[in-house]
């Protein structure tokens, strides 16, 4: 990072793996001058890496990176890359994580940061060994309606919390003739919708109520077998006839209940949290209900712009009032002037692109870092051991998270 003579930070941008998520980031960086001219910062998009044929081109022509190499430790050496950002597949996260720390690179990683506990811990030690700073794809906190609801929380507006729902519904794998790709197999994958949508979920919850301290759950797959896709041919929204069949390793459906631990903001409430990937109906139905004994709030990504509230008991009129996002929200001013004009889910990344650069230059640090991480991986983890065991499981408490009243 340098200071320019007109006074902006530089910072260097170094990116791992040129799919969909790393076309995500980098126009997030590229938009955070215009979301947040008073940051004072210029991104400069320095080294991509991608060993898939085309990406390195497309990085450099289409996402305007100075350079592109096939080896993401090319990004690591390069002395002009201050930040990275890892949108690898999920059975690279932590290997590159932990090679970004020992880098000395602060990084931006997607979730689940490992597969399991154990892979999310290492890279939590190296963060912490190499003092980087971390930032986790924890996207959907940044809505401005879970903002808003974080805040109602913390402020007892709902009254002391009495119970949580919340759902991670998607249709992606809903078609049994949906491509076995690397996300069914538990080699490359670790656990199935448990890590994939329920870490979301768990990130959620803690983000607004506080930590959850135990677990109860239930886990199941729905498609044992499905048509083998070749790794790098294409995605897991893919649908394949006539495929070879590949057995699926890992669950497509979880639930699991929940308790908040005591001394949080939600102490003592208890829920009930479900994640599907073979939803039928549900797009993206990502969704969170609290329920408070003064009110309460349900909030679902897919009107992601809209938080229904309702005033209690002592409402003239029973039921829900619609409160769209607006000015005031969280981050909602920088993207619309008003209620109604609605932010989009790429809004989000640029948010959460602020965050992370805030915190690497030493300021506010209100970004999901890795002790989020590995706190959403440890609640996953349990429920996995108790779908196993058929018994409650708890869930340790992690230090230096970002979770509501930490």
């Amino acid at each position: 990072m340098r200071t320019r003579e007109d006074g902006t930070v530089e910072i260097g941008v170094g990116l791992i793996s040129v799919g969909w998520m790393g076309r995500l980031h980098s126009r997030a960086y590229a938009n955070l001058r215009y979301a947040y001219p008073d940051l004072g910062l210029r991104l400069r998009l320095v080294h991509a890496a991608d060993p898939a044929p085309g990406r390195a081109d497309e990085a450099v022509e289409v996402l305007g990176y100075e350079r592109a190499s096939a080896d993401y430790h090319d990004v690591l050496r390069d002395p002009e890359v201050d930040v990275v950002s890892i949108c690898a597949p999920n059975f690279l996260h932590a290997e590159i994580g932990v090679a970004a720390a020992r880098a000395g690179k602060h990084f931006w990683i997607e979730k689940p940061v490992g597969r399991g506990e154990h892979e999310t811990r290492a890279v939590a030690e190296a963060a912490a060994e190499a003092g980087v700073v971390s930032s986790i794809g924890f996207n959907y906190r940044h809505a401005p309606a879970i903002e808003y609801l974080r805040e109602l929380v913390l402020d007892g507006r709902l009254g002391r919390i009495t119970n949580v729902r919340g759902q991670m519904f998607a249709d992606y794998s809903a078609d049994p003739r949906g491509a076995l790709s690397w996300r069914f197999v538990r080699e490359h994958a670790g656990t199935g919708v448990l890590g994939d949508l329920m870490g979301h979920l768990v990130d959620l919850v803690q983000y607004t109520l506080g930590p959850i301290a135990e677990v109860s759950a239930v886990t199941s797959t729905v498609y044992t077998e499905r048509p083998e896709l070749p790794m790098g041919t294409g995605t897991h929204f893919a649908v394949i006839e006539n495929g070879d069949m590949k057995p699926v390793e890992n669950e497509d459906y979880a639930g699991m209940l929940v308790r908040i631990a005591a001394g949080a903001p939600g102490a003592h409430a208890v829920g009930a949290l479900e994640a599907s990937r073979v939803s039928v109906g549900p797009r993206a139905s990502y969704g969170i209900e609290v329920y408070g004994t003064h009110g309460s709030a349900h909030w679902d990504f897919e009107r992601m712009n809209e938080l229904h509230l309702s005033g209690g008991l002592g409402a003239e009129n029973q039921g829900y009032t619609r409160v769209m996002a607006r000015p005031g929200m969280g981050d909602f001013a920088r993207f619309q002037p008003g209620a109604g004009t609605s932010m989009g889910y790429d809004d989000l990344k640029v948010v959460e692109a602020k965050k992370f650069v805030q915190a690497v230059l030493g300021r506010e640090a209100l970004n999901a870092n890795i002790q989020d991480a590995l706190s959403a991986a440890q609640v996953v983890g349990a429920a996995e051991r108790s779908a196993e065991t058929r018994t409650w499981q708890p869930s340790t408490p992690v230090d230096g998270t970002t979770a509501a009243g930490a």
